[in-house]
């Protein structure tokens, strides 16, 4: 008879868990949503994170370009599935200040996750997306975001952030 203590299944407690320092930009060069999305790719794609760039970039700059990922508290959540994806996780990038995201008559945003999402992980998808929306809701944690001076301080701010489980 297996325990439930013999089995030793990751599941991710915290937001920190999704990212890691190598995938965190403390001040984007870019200064635009196609920009953005593509600085942020590059991470991704340096990292293992998904194995082709170039559609890894389009996919999440056309999905942005169809449906506006901003909220009004100035983040914002691109995303691409790919069935190339090895594993839900984001990349995080912020603006000095706030910038336009998308077409011009769209939100300000200074803290966007750009999400790689295999292809087969909708529920997963979901929840994190749910949780990185709850961030909008907590003022504290995005002056935490913003004051925090490097990617270990990042992680520090997104371990706090516990999921919520399905």
């Amino acid at each position: 008879m297996i325990s439930e203590a013999t089995i030793n299944v990751a599941v991710p407690a915290s937001l920190a868990d999704y990212t890691q320092p190598a995938l965190i930009v403390l001040r984007l060069r870019e200064g635009d949503t196609a920009g953005i999305i593509s600085e942020l790719s590059q991470l991704l794609h340096r990292e293992g994170g998904v194995p082709d760039v170039l559609p890894f970039y389009q996919a999440a700059l056309n999905q942005e370009l169809l449906t506006n990922s901003a909220l009004d508290c100035g983040l914002a959540f691109p995303h691409a599935r790919l069935s190339g994806a090895k594993r839900l996780q984001f990349a995080f990038g912020r603006t000095p200040a706030p910038i336009v995201w998308g077409p011009k008559s769209s939100r300000p945003v200074q803290f966007i996750f750009l999400l790689a999402v295999p292809a087969t992980d909708a529920a997963g998808y979901l929840q994190l997306l749910a949780s990185l929306a709850r961030l909008g809701q907590q003022p504290g944690v995005l002056a935490q975001l913003r004051a925090a001076e490097n990617a270990e301080a990042i992680l520090t701010v997104l371990g706090n952030i516990r999921m919520r489980q399905a």
